[in-house]
């Protein structure tokens, strides 16, 4: 499904443009369309990409976790292209792709841990609007988990919130990155 791109997808020229893109095709195979809608403000797209990279050193809260978070908070939100790059990347990272693609359908899954499953309430919990976080699901995962890991999980999912919106509301859709793992998106169940 082509993107319908409401801000206008931005030409990417120049140096630093050109390095941008390389390094996008080596890591990612081509160019995420939110990194066309971002170039229409470099400082904006500058933050962006600074922060991601700080925060892909973080590492108080399993992968695993984080994955199942992240993609729980854009199935609530109903970004299409979160969970097609999400995908892509439990891919790349060597998670268990038929769990992965049962994350925006938790609840009717028996796949999951206890755990795995008190971190996707968490997760789509922080993704609604009005917020329906609970004081005994933050202390039940800081009992599992610790506080450092909680607060790790708190910030992804508020980062997949960021993340979601951004590109919901500037249009971006599927980009086919879920092709390369050959798992279809999933979408979530109809309550």
């Amino acid at each position: 499904m082509p993107s319908t791109f409401r801000i206008p997808k931005a030409t990417i020229t120049g140096l630093y443009g050109s390095i941008m893109s390389t390094y996008a095709r080596r890591t990612w195979g081509q160019v995420p369309d939110n990194a066309y809608v971002l170039w229409h403000n470099r400082k904006v797209l500058k933050a962006i990409f600074s922060f991601e990279g700080k925060v892909a050193k973080w590492d108080q809260l399993d992968e695993n976790l984080k994955s199942y978070a992240q993609l729980a908070s854009a199935a609530t939100i109903g970004c299409s292209w979160c969970l097609d790059f999400g995908y892509f990347m439990a891919h790349n990272d060597g998670l268990d792709l038929a769990k992965v693609r049962e994350v925006p359908r938790w609840r009717e899954s028996d796949v999951f841990t206890p755990l795995e499953r008190d971190v996707l309430e968490y997760a789509e919990a922080m993704s609604v609007t009005p917020l329906t976080v609970t004081d005994w699901m933050v202390a039940k995962l800081v009992d599992q988990l610790g506080e450092p890991a909680v607060v790790e999980l708190t910030q992804m999912v508020a980062l997949e919130n960021m993340r979601s919106r951004f590109n919901s509301a500037a249009g971006l859709q599927s980009q086919g990155y879920s092709d390369v793992c050959e798992l279809p998106l999933a979408v979530p169940s109809q309550a």
